[in-house]
């Protein structure tokens, strides 16, 4: 991946409002990024993120965050263009729960977090993952628990929620048996007692 200098962003007109301009600064003070002149998004070179975790291992992101700071998230829901390479950007979501999704460029390794992100970020404990979320790994794990979560709505949906926490705990229980396939047939048996098959 190329090295970019400081200034070569300097006069990039912001990727999300395209009205300001991306001006060198620190993300809370700590690790580098360029910050909007109008709307306050944010853009992050992973290597820059990553270098400054190595250099600060025990640091602990803050997550008592506002829930003002939080609810000003905002999401940019069209595509976007890496300000460098000029490719449209992937879109990340950070967790199975949460609708917002981050903005990754692949091609030069930066994200554009929209104002208020870098804040939800923290509020979910994510702070000190950011170069994970953008992972295969982690967008899988998302996928997985999302196609879990619809499963269980569907399931709620199906028997009503008291019934099923029933079900759920006991298929729980049956999985915890040794003798799983005997208690099976003996549930699913017309006639557990009866002698003809």
């Amino acid at each position: 991946m190329p090295r970019f200098t400081k200034g070569m962003l300097n006069k990039v007109k912001c990727t999300s409002c395209k009205s300001g301009l991306l001006k060198p600064t620190f993300i809370d003070t700590i690790f580098r990024g360029h910050t909007c002149t109008s709307c306050g998004g944010n853009w992050i070179l992973i290597q820059d993120y990553v270098s400054w975790k190595e250099k600060n291992p025990q640091y602990q992101f803050a997550e008592n965050i506002s829930e003002a700071e939080v609810s000003e998230a905002t999401d940019s829901k069209s595509a976007l263009l890496c300000p460098i390479s000029g490719a449209i950007m992937q879109k990340f979501k950070i967790t199975a729960a949460c609708e917002h999704r981050l903005d990754y460029s692949v091609s030069v390794g930066g994200l554009w977090l929209d104002k208020g992100e870098w804040e939800l970020l923290k509020s979910e404990g994510l702070a000190g993952s950011l170069n994970a979320v953008v992972t295969r790994q982690w967008q899988k794990k998302i996928r997985q628990e999302s196609a879990r979560q619809s499963f269980q709505d569907l399931y709620r949906a199906k028997f009503g929620e008291e019934l099923y926490e029933e079900v759920r705990k006991t298929r729980e229980w049956l999985q915890s048996q040794t003798q799983q396939a005997d208690i099976r047939a003996y549930l699913l048996a017309e006639d557990p007692y009866s002698a003809e098959r």
